[in-house]
């Protein structure tokens, strides 16, 4: 039996996109950790006397135009970024997961039903998507939440379907279904544990996707509403400001990247993982 340990070290030897990855992760983490507690400033308190102030010792990232601390922004408006793509990746996978497994392992008038929608929806661009569920429900957070998630399902969905296909009539599904295995322990036991490197993957993807959309729809004004503060609602509150004061856009631009650069290296990493 081989030792998980050693598969793990020898795979941060051997992986640097994991080790990046794991760095890189670790750190926007431990920010929004610390800031879950304790920010240097309160992220809402205005001060006009330190409108647009650039870097220094008392304001490391600087001030924004109502004299806020951007680094104590960036680290709420982390927190916020993080919980939007949590939240999405959670309902786009598990519904997601739950029409590909039933569609690809059932087929016939199921899947043709169940696949003809999700292809209808798969059709729009996951921002264009939730850009129309966004006009129907409202503006906030949690409303981009739902959208970006019922936006993320039929590229899940299709993931999944893909993989039950190229599972279901393999030797060790055979010999399960003929030791009378039932669907359900099929799907959950026997299948699911299988496809889980590509899902694994597929899931850290969707963070890069969904921090990228939740920073695009943000900057659109469809997202985060005031007193709450995203990194792409940060951006688009900067953006006239991007000359005089460049410390104000950089900051939680660099974060931003950062944050998809650690899911991308981890997603990369697991794919390669030996």
């Amino acid at each position: 039996m081989s030792n998980p340990g050693k598969a793990f070290k020898r795979n941060i030897r051997e992986n640097p996109y994991l080790l990046a990855g794991m760095i890189i992760t670790a750190l926007i983490l431990l920010m929004i950790l610390v800031g879950i507690f304790w920010t240097p400033y309160d992220p809402t308190q205005m001060n006009s006397a330190e409108k647009l102030q650039g870097i220094s010792l008392r304001h490391i990232m600087g001030t924004d135009n109502m004299g806020r601390d951007v680094f104590s922004r960036v680290m709420y408006g982390s927190r916020i970024t993080l919980l939007i793509a949590i939240g999405t990746v959670a309902i786009g996978t598990i519904v997601g997961t739950a029409i590909g497994a039933v569609t690809g392992y059932f087929g016939g008038m199921m899947d043709e039903i169940l696949m003809r929608i999700i292809d209808a929806l798969f059709a729009f661009p996951s921002i264009l998507l939730a850009l129309v569920i966004v006009s129907v429900f409202g503006t906030g957070w949690i409303q981009l939440l739902v959208a970006l998630g019922i936006a993320f399902v039929p590229s899940y969905a299709r993931i999944v379907r893909g993989e039950f296909l190229r599972c279901r009539n393999m030797d060790y599904v055979e010999n399960a279904r003929l030791q009378g295995v039932s669907d359900l322990r099929m799907i959950f036991v026997h299948i699911l544990p299988n496809i889980k490197g590509v899902l694994a993957s597929s899931i850290l993807i969707g963070f890069n996707n969904a921090v990228l959309a939740e920073a695009g729809l943000s900057y659109l004004g469809v997202g985060s509403q005031p007193p709450y503060a995203s990194l792409g609602k940060m951006l688009s509150d900067a953006q006239q400001y991007m000359f005089t004061t460049p410390s104000y856009v950089l900051c939680p631009g660099i974060v931003i990247v950062l944050m998809v650069l650690g899911f991308a290296f981890l997603g990369e990493g697991i794919s390669r993982w030996k």
